[in-house]
């Protein structure tokens, strides 16, 4: 017997096929098998819908003993079933199951079963009948009805399928309550949109019930509450009522238009925007998600049009929002996502261009023309430009004067107004009707609020032109569910619920209400309101910076009686208290205290805005004089609503267009804006405009101004802008092309050029949206026009318009009074860009729109190349960036050594902000100290930090003093700084710091303890730099200090130097330190680094890496010593991580890889510690890690905000399946790929091998991947034994170990070698031969070189000598032979050679000379003859290895020699940076010639050795490349070249360089260990090994095994010699 059940039919085509209700599924097995008898049922779902609902519905048919058999088919769930493949997988079922064309299949799941389904039935023995059972809200409204079908293909989504009805459509609503919240929301996008174009009665219902749509859903029905309409709750009803509203539509416009011809395609609105922004950013963002912005983008195209008016597009936003929808591409879920960088207009319009709408080239759009209704029956053709210009992030005004002047206009509400009547009305009593409200992002955040606290009602008449409040009269609550309320950048909202917050009552004990907003916001001033409020007893804590947002207020009401108020900051302190007053628990007496009350106007409206609404505020005079005192009396008491109230149009808006009349010479008439106005800002015509030039008319309600012949404005002399300190921002950029003098009452006295215009009273105006007083500076500056700041405003400097700079890219900060100021500038000055147009949405939305449809001037969308990559403080650039980069750290932590090492490596300017400071101020720094003290000393060294910023903020290295932390003004600076460039902290062990400055004394003493001022600063420290510079010294493993010599432990100057290089390169995305191997078609790997602490280890990591891309530190194996006896996971300290990883960074350049592996993972972390996990990855962010392996299985909001955040390193996503039941050619490893791709620039995969086949299933599954047009590197691998095949065959980054390593990080793990013999073994790496070509070479130490180093990395290939009299057919035939890998050159044929070959490298080419051919593959897979030097390289990095570390670039070198060899030396040194270069070769002209081949270096020729010309410095470096036999430390030799002590008579040492092999001292170096000073010597053979390393990796991509060769070399050396 079947249970009672109400239904509500829907019909389509005919048939009412549709049927809805709640808790359906007894009624859907009677149904379908009663009507649509079969011989078998086929369900169909995926594994999370089967594990909700699969048991119900075999119950149910098991209950009915008929014939037909039931056979459910569950797939994985997820777009990836939705492809041929899965489609096949159904068809096999159903073919091995003997099913005929009488089966019946169900349909159970969201979107992706229906199409897939849908699309099998239609095919299926051409044909059979199918059933839609939609389980999400998405697919109940949309996909599920009208009988579209499709699968996706590589191509694109839906490209493949077929229209086949359902026979019935059964909408369960019971089914969305186990429905994720976030899938709800996807599904209401397409309920909203069905509304707007076709029922604005539904629509309205939508807007004002989503708290109650909302409950419907996360309030679990008990007892199948609902079935019945007796059972059904109002929640229920409404829910229902909804839904099959919504199906109802698109019911009606399936059956008129089944095919998609004309009418159907209405219910693609937002689509056609929306789907190119899907996919783009699929998987990340569902359907819904993207046609919510795609909604609202082509409802701004239709305003564009004219069609749409802005009160539409403001309801459309609103309604979207209170379903968590995105409205736009800047929402925090889009921008956060790395795919949002390819949201390019360009892109996006090219994916339009396949919309199945399109009609050829021409691009259709649904148009609305109100809410509920569209602007034609069908899609509507619009143009690219059109497109482009909503798409685009920033615009240019066309110049030209207004085509609709003379103009008359209204502008939007006021900002002020609308939300002081927004917060009157909502704490009112009755029910007030408020008309000319301003529809923009602050009024949006103030209604949200106040809905959030439940303190009033709002509903729209006149299609959204009036709002209807109905008030709460005070009574407030804590948001529901401990909800945060966030109110991005609206400062008004903020102070003014403030306040509000504290007449809350509290329901429950410990109930707090949070109000927050955006990163600007949390900057801006809250704190003289806060202290007031806490003064009265209100309890308010400050829960991130102190005197900024968020805040979290106790619900205990207003105290009231006497309140003073700090009121020289902002009026809206004010008014926040003032409009609460009534409300208090006693009488408010509102004292203002600090001095000049800021903006009284503004206070002024308020108190004439809360008589309005019955509150009379009385205002105290001093009793003698009768001057108003800035005491306020405030009664108890509520507000009554007036049935009506008309918002005044927005003064400070109205500015802009009457400027642009102005500064072009028209006539512009702005109504509902008049001398009667609350607003200060309407004086702006009259005392701005008119003594600019302009005629002004102004009545009561109505301001016309008619500006003067185009460049005839008068400058305006001094003019306080206090009571109008909004519409400075309009009269600075008239005052930048006022070149007339002003009015003689108006003209300065004091000597000021005739131009300028003085503006004061405006200091408030630095905590608006931004510090619009240094916005206007710094932006002006970029035209060319002259400012000057003041303490409370600023000068501008008049030009002719003709000298203003054209093309200025103007940044907004996002400030919409900056933008629209400035397009008033762009309507004069050729292709000025407003760079963040959307920042006008918070007064003037449609600004924009206004300009082009209502003034007459053309305006452009413009898509800067970087609007998607904007840096912040915790999101480093990305892409080659030029800013410079800041150095802070303590005093002696070495930010100057490190600092010009930089600057060297980046070829950028180091700046010393020390030196700086003592040419500024002609005196040292302990002098300033001593004389001025340490304050004044912070001031002045704050100012230096602003102008290095200002004038070096390009290609230069800045070291800041090690106090530049002390004061907030200069954290902020650098805190600010970061979203432009790096902040690089320079840390070193504290001991050692104390110990440098313990012989320093150029700097003041501290007075304090050194450590506690490193304490004190330390945090400070981190909160102001992007990244930190380990200064390792080798101290944290060498108790005894630093040897002498490069040991092994300590650091060498040559790896400090590598380390800078590589750190500096990284974060500027100068080079980044990404492993080349990754490319396609090559093979790399990483080393497995599994030691608890890598130290003892540190002697041997340049034999373990050896053929190894990257290192993997396995941060989760890490242990600290004192911690090495517990046993079980567990999470290494920050600092001990940073510590090992600063210990390897000098002995390796490779690039890192940062693991956490979890327990679960097959690691040692915590499973549970996310926090912790993710503490440890931003830390390898700041250490400039290059690669983060992070498990997909963390939360997804964590991962995102690291990618966010992640700089020039990149991200391996992974997943680790232990159980050995991933099967690869499966759904549920693919929707794991798709799940990494989304996340990774690095896919990972790992699983478990159970049989060989399982490694051919991987193999299969990475080329079905890489095929894909968006694959990304993929690391697929199978552990275990039997998995050992997969780790051969993987070309990404395989994982190797070594024999040295304590244990394997996998199992099945092999070593480099071991898997380069397999893949000769299996064919995949034929053996190649190598040569050495030249005469005599039969003793050259080459072939044991080379071939030591490939017999140990395990790769098959034979170096050879191959000797020939010339350079002739034998090595013709050797370097064309199939088998050919490369070779050396030595003499006499390194310049021979070179007429054979098909390119030479930049440095071969300098040097005149080859001794390296490197075979290289070309795209068509020929090959080409490469020729390359690296001589040089092996002199240079021998010199590095071995310089003092005193010198960074030697003042002076000698070369000995003037041979072939002699050009590599002093290509070497120039490339070294060496100053002078001294040339000594016994045959003068053979010298000559050589300088003359070096035109650019400086080299001077050297008469007799030890004696420099005119006097230059001694040499620091040697080189000669002389035979030794040539050389003679005896005077009066006659057949060698004396050699004098007075060579390495350099103080400081140097390096000596013999490049003669033998004998193993010649009488060069045999000098300079007996004379020479700190000098180091430098063998031939150690040069010839150097620059053998280097040809080792140009011929096989690998790093050479350098302890390994150089052991066999010198061994080998030392028996011949």
């Amino acid at each position: 017997m079947t249970a009672a059940v109400d239904v509500r039919k829907v019909s389509i085509l005919g048939k009412e096929s549709i049927h809805c209700g709640f808790h359906l599924i007894p009624y859907i097995v009677q149904t379908v098998i009663e009507t649509l008898p079969s011989s078998t049922y086929v369900l169909v779902t995926d594994t999370n819908v089967g594990n909700l609902h699969l048991s119900a519905f075999q119950t149910e048919f098991d209950s009915r003993k008929d014939n037909a058999r039931f056979l459910p088919y569950v797939i994985a769930p997820g777009e990836t079933s939705k492809s041929r493949e899965g489609k096949a997988e159904i068809e096999d079922f159903l073919l091995l199951n003997k099913c005929t064309r009488d089966t019946v299949i169900l349909a159970l799941g969201g979107g992706v079963i229906g199409d897939l389904v849908g699309f099998v039935a239609a095919t299926f023995m051409r044909g059979v009948r199918f059933v839609q059972i939609p389980t999400t809200l998405l697919a109940m409204v949309d996909s599920s009805v009208g009988g579209k079908t499709a699968i996706d293909t590589p191509h694109g989504k839906n490209l493949i399928g077929a229209f086949w009805q359902p026979e019935y459509i059964f909408i369960d609503a019971a089914f969305l309550e186990t429905l994720p919240a976030r899938e709800f929301s996807n599904g209401m996008a397409e309920v909203i949109k069905t509304a707007a174009i076709w029922n604005e009665k539904e629509f309205a219902a939508l807007e004002s019930r989503a708290a109650e749509i909302f409950a419907a859903i996360q309030t679990p029905s008990v007892n199948f509450a609902g079935r019945t309409e007796s059972t059904r709750s109002p929640a229920q009803q409404l829910l229902l009522s909804v839904i099959a509203g919504s199906i109802g539509v698109k019911a009606h416009i399936v059956t008129i238009d089944e095919r998609e011809t004309g009418l159907r395609n209405l219910v693609n609105f937002g689509h056609t925007i929306g789907h190119a922004i899907e996919a783009v950013l699929t998987p990340a963002m569902l359907h819904g998600e993207c046609v919510a912005v795609g909604m609202t983008l082509e409802a701004e195209v239709a305003r564009q049009l004219g069609v749409l008016s802005q009160v539409a597009v403001g309801r459309l936003t609103r309604c979207l929002k209170a379903y968590n929808l995105p409205v736009s591409l800047s929402d925090p879920r889009i921008a956060s996502l790395p795919a949002a960088r390819s949201l390019s207009v360009s892109k996006l319009l090219d994916i339009m261009k396949i919309d199945k709408k399109n009609s050829g080239p021409q691009k259709k759009i649904v148009i609305l023309s109100r809410i509920g209704a569209t602007y034609e029956p069908k899609a509507t053709v619009v143009s690219d430009k059109v497109i482009a210009k909503t798409l685009s992030e920033a615009v240019k005004v066309v110049p030209g004067s207004p085509s609709k002047s003379p103009i008359r206009m209204a502008t939007p509400g006021s900002k002020s107004i609308s939300n002081r009547a927004l917060l009157l009305a909502a704490l009112g009593t009755g029910t007030c009707r408020l008309k000319n409200l301003l529809h923009s992002d602050d009024t949006q955040v103030m209604m949200n609020a106040l809905v959030e606290l439940q303190g009033a009602k709002f509903d729209w008449e006149d299609g959204g032109e009036t709002l209807v409040v109905t008030g709460g009269a005070g009574t407030l609550s804590v948001p529901r569910h401990g909800k945060e309320i966030y109110l991005g950048n609206a400062g008004t909202a903020a102070r003014f619920l403030t306040t509000v917050c504290t007449l809350v009552r509290a329901q429950s004990a410990g109930e707090r209400t949070v109000i927050t907003g955006n990163a600007r916001m949390k900057q801006r001033p809250i704190g003289p309101l806060v202290d007031a409020l806490r003064a009265n007893g209100s309890t308010i804590d400050y829960l991130e910076s102190q005197g900024c947002l968020p805040l979290s207020i106790a619900p205990a009401g207003l105290k009231g009686a006497h309140i003073q108020l700090a009121a020289s900051v902002s009026s809206q302190y004010v008014s926040s208290i003032l409009l609460c007053a009534p409300y208090a628990s006693e009488p408010v007496t509102l004292e203002l205290t600090g001095g000049q009350v800021i903006s009284q106007p503004y206070i002024d409206m308020t108190i004439a805005m809360m008589k309005t609404f019955g509150i009379d505020v009385v205002r105290e005079k001093d009793a003698q004089t009768g001057r108003l005192l800035d005491v306020y009396r405030i009664p108890k008491g509520v507000y009554r609503n007036p049935a009506a109230y008309n918002i005044e149009s927005d003064a400070s808006s109205a500015t802009y267009p009457l400027a642009i009349a102005a500064i072009t010479g028209t006539t512009c008439t702005i109504t509902n804006i008049g001398s009667a106005s609350l607003q200060g800002d309407a004086r702006f015509a009259k005392e701005v405009l008119e003594p600019m030039g302009c005629k002004v008319v102004q009545t009561e309600t109505e301001t016309t101004v008619t500006g003067p012949p185009v460049g005839q404005l008068r400058a305006l002399g001094l003019v306080d802008m206090e009571p109008m300190t909004d519409a400075f921002l309009t009269a600075s950029v008239l005052a930048a092309v006022a070149t007339r003098p002003p009015l003689p009452e108006r003209t300065l006295q004091d000597g000021s050029r005739p131009t300028t215009t003085r503006i004061i009273g405006i200091a408030n105006q630095r905590v608006k949206e931004c510090n619009r007083i240094k916005a206007m500076i710094d932006e002006l500056a970029k035209f060319g026009v002259e400012t000057s700041e003041l303490d409370d405003g600023l000068e501008v400097y008049g030009k002719p318009i003709s000298d203003l700079k054209e093309g200025v890219s103007v940044h907004c900060y996002d400030d919409h009074r900056v933008a629209m100021a400035f397009s008033v500038l762009g309507s004069v000055i050729k292709d000025t860009i407003i760079e963040e147009k959307r920042c006008v949405e918070k007064t003037w939305p449609n600004w924009w729109d206004d300009l082009e449809n209502k003034i007459g001037l053309e305006v452009e969308g413009v898509e800067l190349p970087s609007v998607h990559g904007i840096a912040s403080a915790s999101r480093p650039t990305e892409g080659s960036s030029q800013a410079s980069v800041v150095l802070i750290g303590m005093r002696g932590s070495g930010k100057t050594f490190i600092g010009e090492l930089a600057a060297s490596t980046l070829g950028w300017q180091f700046v010393d902000a020390d030196a700086v400071f003592e040419q500024k101020h002609q005196i040292g720094v302990r002098e300033f100290v001593q004389k001025n003290g340490w304050p004044a000393f912070r001031e002045a060294e704050t100012d230096i930090l602003k102008e290095l910023l200002a004038q070096h903020s390009r290609e230069h290295v800045i070291s800041l003093g090690g106090g530049i932390v002390e004061t907030p003004a200069a954290r902020d600076i650098l805190k600010s700084y970061t979203q432009k460039g790096p902040v690089v902290h320079i840390v070193r062990e504290i001991d050692e710091v104390i110990s440098y400055l313990g012989e320093e004394t150029a700097r003041p003493a501290y007075g304090e303890p050194i450590i506690d001022v490193f304490k004190r600063r330390a945090p400070w420290f981190a909160e102001c730099c992007s990244y930190e510079f380990v200064n390792y010294t080798g101290v944290l493993t060498s108790p005894g200090g630093l040897a002498e010599d490069d040991s092994k432990t300590a650091p060498s100057l040559l790896s400090v130097h590598d380390e800078v290089s590589r750190f500096f390169n990284h974060i500027t995305g100068q080079r980044p330190n990404l492993a080349p191997n990754l490319a396609k078609g090559k093979r790399s790997y990483f080393l497995c680094l599994t030691y608890p602490d890598i130290t003892p280890a540190l002697p041997y990591i340049q034999d373990m890496v050896a053929g190894a891309d990257a290192i993997e530190l396995r941060v989760d194996l890490l242990r600290s010593p004192k911690d090495f006896d517990k046993l079980g996971p567990y999470i290494p300290p920050t600092s001990y991580v940073t510590e090992q990883i600063a210990a390897l960074r000098h002995k390796t350049s490779l690039p890192l890889i940062f693991t956490v592996r979890t327990v679960s993972q097959g690691g040692q972390f915590p499973d549970h510690a996310e926090k912790e996990a993710f503490e440890l990855f931003l830390t390898a962010v700041r250490l400039g890690v290059e690669y983060i392996d992070v498990e997909i299985s963390w939360s997804e909001r964590n991962i995102q905000d690291l990618i966010s955040r992640k700089g020039h390193s990149q991200i391996i996503a992974s997943w680790h399946d232990w159980s050995g039941k991933m099967h690869w050619d499966g759904k549920p490893v693919e929707a794991k790929y798709r799940i990494a791709h989304g996340f990774g620039d690095i896919v990972k995969l790992v699983g478990k091998a159970n049989e060989l086949e399982d490694n051919f299933a991987l193999h299969n599954f990475v080329l079905r991947m890489q095929a894909t047009s968006d694959a990304k590197p993929i690391i697929a691998i199978n552990m275990g034994v039997e998995g050992q095949m997969s780790r051969i065959l993987n070309s990404t980054f395989s994982p190797v170990t070594h024999p040295l390593l304590p244990s394997k990080a996998a199992p099945g793990q092999l070593s480099f070698a071991q898997i380069q013999t397999a893949l000769h073994l299996l064919g995949q790496l034929p053996a190649k031969k190598f040569y050495l070509f030249g005469t005599p070479i039969s003793h050259s130490m080459s072939p044991t070189l080379h071939n030591t180093a490939f017999e140990a990395l395990g790769l098959p290939h034979k170096y050879e000598l191959l000797e020939t009299e010339s350079v002739g057919e034998e090595i013709k035939a050797a370097i064309t032979s199939p088998d050919f890998g490369g070779a050396s050159v030595t003499i006499p044929f390194k310049r021979d050679i070179m007429p054979l070959l098909d390119a030479l490298s930049e440095d071969a080419e300098a040097i005149g000379a080859v001794n390296t051919i490197v075979p290289l593959k070309k795209e068509d897979g020929s090959l080409l003859l490469y020729g390359e030097n690296t001589d040089w390289r092996g002199i240079l990095y021998s010199i590095r290895r071995s310089l003092p570390q005193s010198i960074l670039e030697p003042e002076a070198a000698l070369v000995i020699g003037a041979g072939g060899t002699s050009r590599a030396a002093i290509y070497a040194l120039w490339k070294l940076g060496t100053k002078q270069i001294y040339l000594f070769n016994r045959t003068k002209a053979s010298a000559e010639a050589l300088v003359a081949a070096f035109p650019e270096m400086q080299i001077q020729l050297v008469d007799e050795l030890g004696v420099w010309p005119n006097g230059g410095p001694a040499p620091t470096v040697i080189v000669s490349t002389v035979p030794a036999s040539a050389t003679s430390l005896d005077a009066f030799a006659t057949d060698a070249l004396y050699l004098p002590s007075s060579l390495f008579a350099a103080s400081v040492g140097g390096v000596v360089i013999d490049m003669a092999y033998k004998p193993a001292e010649t009488p060069l170096l045999a000098l300079a260990t007996n004379v020479g000073k700190n000098w180091r010597t430098v063998m031939g053979l150690e040069v010839l090994l150097e620059q053998g390393y280097h040809q080792f990796f140009l011929w096989t991509g690998r790093h050479c095994p350098k302890s390994v060769v150089s052991d066999r070399v010198w061994k080998v050396y030392s028996m011949s010699a």
